[in-house]
């Protein structure tokens, strides 16, 4: 059964081209534009173990914004095609990443239904060209468009690099629990309901 989808979308704003492989090694070849948000995706690759080829460009004459809630949108929708059926999925998945001083827990369901909770002080400021708020931006989008229920809880931090980057490698680590096979469940789709 492959697990592989690639998701293009083009508007006035944006042009992005995607491709994942949710059997992969965590090899990433990414270009946003946004060298931070290029890093924060590389670690997404890597630590879900999902290979992530993006390429993307947008007005970053005005800002990042677009580029970036466009991005998580084609992450979601590709998400949301590997996975097709959602049959013999873990379906949970739970991390908690230091980085430093921030701690960040991360819980995700691919229910079917798109829910984010973010629960921290808003992100403020930058690091490097990258506006910290994105970094939220950037999970409803995945969520809304994968169909996933994500909490994101920040425990402490002060540098708003650390935050961020723990975000996304708790994000990373939780989402490769969970679409990770699971043997034992012999291709049924892991609901009640039979149905994701």
């Amino acid at each position: 059964m492959s697990r592989k989808a690639r998701v293009e979308r083009k508007t006035k704003e944006t042009s992005i081209e995607v491709e994942l492989d949710l059997d992969g090694q965590g090899a990433g070849s990414i270009n946003t534009g946004i060298p931070f948000l290029d890093h924060m995706l590389d670690h997404l690759a890597r630590h879900s173990l999902i290979n992530i080829d993006l390429k993307a460009t947008g007005d970053l004459e005005i800002d990042g914004h677009h580029t970036t809630e466009d991005v998580g949108l084609c992450l979601g929708q590709a998400l949301g095609e590997a996975l097709g059926e959602k049959r013999g999925i873990v379906r949970y998945g739970h991390a908690s990443i230091p980085m430093n001083e921030a701690l960040v827990d991360v819980s995700l369901d691919i229910s079917g239904r798109p829910f984010c909770v973010f629960d921290s002080e808003r992100l403020a400021g930058k690091v490097g060209d990258f506006d910290a708020e994105l970094a939220e931006e950037f999970l409803r989008a995945l969520a809304n468009k994968a169909g996933l229920t994500v909490h994101v809880t920040v425990k402490r931090g002060s540098n708003i690099h650390h935050i961020i980057e723990a975000m996304f490698k708790a994000l990373a680590r939780a989402l490769g629990q969970a679409v990770r096979l699971d043997p034992r469940i012999e291709g049924a789709i892991p609901s009640t309901k039979e149905t994701l």
